[in-house]
Parts: C-alpha cells; structure tokens; sequence
C-alpha cells in the first residue's frame, strides 16, 4: 500500500501523521486490497470560524477508487469522522464485490439432471 499524507496551508505533524495511520487501520483491516491511499489535510483560510478543517481522502482500490471528503471545526473531528464515512464505503464495496448469489442445492441438481 502508498501512502501519501500532505497538508495545504499546514504542516504535518507526526502527531498527526501517526494519528491518520492508526485510523487507516481500521480500512486495511476490512479490505486488504488497498493499492494507493492520498491523504489531504487543508485549513481553509475563511473569514468564519465554523467548518475551517478539512481532510480529505483518495483511496485507490483494486476495481475502485473512492473519494471522502469532511469539514470540521476540529481537525481531528474531521478525520475521524472521514474515517467513518471511508469504512462504510470500502464495507459496502467489499459486500458488492463478494458473491452472495450462490445457487441453491436443488436448482444444481435440477440443472444437471
């Protein structure tokens, strides 16, 4: 897996480097089949205070790629829940991509007959 972590109008700390990987364990523990993740961290330079933090991730998948945006007052509020939104995306995925349409036993041994 790559991984890229970049802030716009902020330095990346490894605090919060650190912070953005424990979470991204949480989607490699769902799907293995990760290839590429960008990771970006903005403060946005508004006259209001509210919603100024923003994460944002592209997540490169095999057969996928999936963007997640959040804005947040609090960075860490924002990646946390950008987590959340990204963990059910990449569970919906995985649920598409397994087959849970096996045949059943009588329509096989119908068919064979």
């Amino acid at each position: 897996m790559n991984l890229k972590i970049s802030g716009h109008h902020l330095e990346v700390t490894p605090a919060l480097r650190e912070y953005v990987l424990t979470k991204l364990d949480r989607i490699t523990r769902h799907f293995d089949q990760v290839v590429d993740v960008n990771v970006l961290l903005t403060v946005e330079k508004l006259k209001e205070k509210e919603r100024r933090q923003k994460a944002e991730v592209n997540l490169h998948i095999k057969g996928k790629d999936i963007f997640v945006e959040q804005s947040h007052e609090d960075l860490y509020a924002a990646i946390d829940q950008l987590m959340d939104k990204l963990d059910r995306q990449v569970v919906r995925h995985k649920d598409k991509v397994q087959d849970h349409h096996h045949a059943s036993v009588k329509r096989q041994s119908v068919s064979m007959m």
